[in-house]
């Protein structure tokens, strides 16, 4: 997840009588869930505890790098389940920290839009015909705009780099998103996985994206005092819908659009650690998590869509492209790092 400053709005949550499940592993009902901000809230955890007469103990994390300290610090052993985008899920099957779940027992899945439902589509999720997670939340990165400045939404990547809006455009500071993004933007089979001959034509799109820009941002709250302060026309949201969000409360006419080329967008899924202790009662957790009540409270608060009803920040056509892993992360950064330092396109493929 990418975690942005919550929203409150009270959401009744729902009281539907528990699914049968067969017995617990642990006489004493403990689930060990380890999860971002929002994801959780005590009265989502408060309802989930008294339906199933079962105690959480909640850890939480606000990076990628310290969700994954946590759970391989002792092989999974400290924590049941917890959420992790799709493209993190796979360094940690491939060091053997989750196992498979059981998707049949899981009822509320039928519940949950095609696009979801169905894991073999969505890369990463399954590995030799077995599923390692099941989809809870989502934000695809697309373009926020000053509705002052900008009559009409944006429909393609290519109003960042319009002459037009040079020094008006915001974006993130990432280099693994925005060398993806110059990918997307130049119609590249994969934005994750790019080709030798196709390196010289990317980095001319990113060294030329930064020239276009007004600054980088960090946090979402970050990109709303930029965004207010500098006068800035066009957004790369790579928060997604919880800027969006966090725009409005502001008090900013903005608006919100998924180009036609689409949106780069992370999955965050729910997953059983290796060490899980008791992965019937976590299977109950994701099933009430697919109730109309959490998935209420997760949109309402947090700015974040869920799985089983639409988003109402775009389009059920518009393409989403799951965040995967990228070919060389750490060259990505070395790449980035030349990039943001002014350097030419030759010193910066030499990285």
């Amino acid at each position: 997840m990418k975690q942005g400053a919550a929203i409150s709005r009270r959401v009744v949550l729902g009281t539907a009588a528990a699914v049968p499940m067969a017995a617990l592993a642990d006489n004493h009902r403990k689930l060990r869930v380890l999860a971002w901000p929002g994801y959780a809230d005590p009265d989502v955890v408060q309802a989930f505890e008294q339906r199933m007469q079962a105690e959480i103990e909640l850890t939480l994390v606000d990076t990628d790098d310290a969700l994954w300290q946590r759970v391989s610090a002792r092989q999974g052993r400290d924590f049941d389940i917890f959420a992790v985008n799709t493209a993190e899920l796979q360094r940690y099957i491939a060091a053997g920290l989750v196992t498979p779940l059981d998707p049949s027992a899981i009822p509320r899945r039928a519940d949950q839009l095609p696009r979801f439902r169905e894991l073999d589509t969505i890369a990463g999720l399954v590995h030799g015909g077995q599923a390692y997670a099941i989809p809870y939340t989502y934000a695809e990165m697309g373009l926020i705009h000053d509705r002052r400045q900008l009559s009409q939404a944006p429909t393609s990547l290519q109003a960042l780099w319009d002459p037009q809006w040079r020094g008006k455009v915001l974006c993130h500071n990432g280099g693994a998103h925005n060398i993806s993004l110059s990918a997307l933007s130049l119609g590249l089979p994969s934005p994750f996985q790019i080709g030798a001959n196709d390196w010289p034509r990317v980095v001319d799109r990113v060294i030329g994206l930064r020239r276009n820009v007004l600054g980088f941002y960090g946090s979402p709250e970050e990109s709303v005092r930029l965004f207010k302060s500098r006068g800035t026309a066009l957004m790369l949201a790579n928060y997604g819908s919880q800027q969006v969000q966090l725009l409005k409360a502001a008090g900013l006419s903005v608006g919100y659009s998924v180009p036609q080329e689409g949106a780069l967008a992370w999955l965050d899924c729910w997953a059983l650690t290796a060490g899980a202790r008791n992965p019937a009662l976590a299977m109950q957790w994701i099933n009430y998590l697919l109730e109309p009540g959490p998935g209420g409270v997760l949109l309402g608060r947090q700015g974040l869509a869920n799985t089983t009803t639409p988003s109402p920040f775009h389009r059920p056509d518009d393409r989403l492209l799951w965040l995967e892993p990228v070919e060389d992360p750490e060259r990505r950064t070395r790449l980035w790092r030349r990039v943001l330092a002014g350097d030419r396109a030759a010193k910066v493929l030499a990285a």
